[in-house]
């Protein structure tokens, strides 16, 4: 059989297998030593298997990822996304639809500092659905809000996502966590558009709560600084050349702790729980990372990413055209796969075909979240729908998708407006 026959027939079993929901870093062990004995002999698979473990997890540019994830837990545990909420609430909370506005803005916010989808929905969840309730919101429109607004935990930096896009592609991680940003908020601004449209259409979708005072307001803004405080320190300091991506997030983590302990919102028990989190959180990617390290090298040999930028460069079909495919493929896998799986899975192939045609890889990298986070939000996978449904007990799960469709022209739409300016991404990470 030939190293190409080989990679195809590894490439199959691991969508398989994540087909299965066997965890993704075994899926891409197994697949990666087994495709290496087939295509070299078995002394030279467990030589791997032996090494890469260790030349993975030394690497310096992992360490960004347990200090980010850190700052998040400790900033999570401090109740400081309740405050964040009220403090947006005081503001906006009483236009139509506003409280489906802040649970919007509040997500933008919270993502800026967890990075994380399933820590920002899950936590907005818990605050946010009860409020809307309080207001008798439909039920559609505030679940969905929810989905749409974690969403943005993997767009706006600091985002563990596209730290992982940069480790497995070379691209600076820096500017990865700066590209993020100006589409993150357009996406925001596109979710909170959409809603004010539908509640001026039907009133009855959104009651108007109660209008704050101007004290109020203002004294809402003490819960507010250490969002913003955090976010200008570290990814403004990895802006203006300040710190290392490493180094912002071990000042971000330092910082949120000395935040919860000044506060005196931290206890000890919570403390524990963010460390352990973080460490199970940690350890679960550094094995994915491990995996893909493994399954790369065996796909490197079977030949088909080269034969493969090979095959497309001699096509006679413009590169739009080609990228447009790329992303149907994308938004198919996002409908069966995590992104994390999407990306150990696809990178190795499509990320040399990218830089090829000519796109810019941190581009590229943003594009793929946005189009990712299409598979969020829409069955048979919607990975936000179910944790906001295991919150919601009381709202059928069907209700929820249904509720997300307008979000998810938006998405589309900002996608889309990705795609045809893309000086949207680029532009601030050009100013670093």
């Amino acid at each position: 059989m030939s190293p190409e026959m080989i990679g195809l027939l590894g490439i199959i079993v691991l969508f398989a297998m994540f087909l299965l929901r066997v965890p993704v870093s075994i899926s891409l062990v197994f697949v990666g030593v087994i495709g290496l004995a087939m295509i070299r002999d078995w002394d030279s698979a467990l030589v791997q298997l032996g090494t890469t473990p260790f030349s993975t997890a030394s690497s310096y540019s992992l360490s960004v990822i347990p200090l980010f994830i850190l700052m998040g837990m400790f900033l999570s545990y401090s109740g400081f996304g309740h405050d964040l909420y009220k403090a947006v609430d005081a503001w906006i909370g009483h236009i139509k639809g506003g409280l489906a506005m802040t649970t919007i803005g509040t997500s933008a916010l919270f993502s800026a500092i967890s990075g994380s989808v399933n820590a920002t929905t899950a936590t907005m969840a818990r605050i946010s659905l009860p409020e809307m309730k309080k207001y008798r919101y439909d039920d559609a429109l505030s679940t969905s809000c929810v989905a749409a607004g974690g969403t943005l935990g993997i767009l706006i930096p600091p985002s563990v996502i596209l730290v992982l896009y940069g480790i497995l592609t070379m691209e600076p991680i820096g500017e990865l966590l700066i590209a993020g940003l100006v589409p993150g908020l357009l996406q925001m601004g596109l979710f909170m558009i959409v809603i004010y449209v539908m509640v001026m259409r039907n009133p009855e979708l959104a009651p108007v709560s109660d209008k704050k005072g101007l004290m109020v307001k203002i004294k809402s803004l003490k819960s507010v600084w250490p969002f913003f405080a955090l976010f200008a320190l570290s990814i403004g300091g990895i802006y203006f050349g300040f710190f290392t991506p490493t180094e912002a997030g071990g000042v971000g983590a330092f910082g949120a702790l000395v935040l919860a302990i000044l506060t005196r919102r931290l206890s000890w028990s919570d403390f524990k729980k963010s460390l352990n989190e973080t460490t199970h959180l940690t350890a679960t990617i550094f094995f994915i990372l491990i995996g893909a390290d493994v399954f790369s090298k065996f796909l490197a040999l079977s030949r088909i990413p080269s034969a493969t930028t090979q095959f497309v460069a001699n096509l006679d079909m413009p590169a739009v055209l080609i990228m447009i495919f790329i992303l149907l493929i994308y938004f198919v896998l996002g409908l069966f796969l995590e992104g994390i799986a999407i990306f150990v899975l696809t990178l190795p192939v499509v990320y040399p075909l990218i830089t090829t045609l000519g796109f810019d890889g941190v581009w590229f990298g943003v594009v793929m979240i946005l189009v990712m986070n299409i598979g969020l939000i829409t069955p048979p996978l919607g990975l936000s729908v179910y944790i906001i449904s295991g919150v919601a007990k009381d709202v059928p799960i069907q209700r929820i998708f249904r509720g997300v469709i307008p979000m998810l022209f938006m998405m589309i739409l900002c996608l889309a407006l990705v795609l045809i300016f893309p000086e949207i991404v680029t532009f601030l990470p050009k100013l670093m």
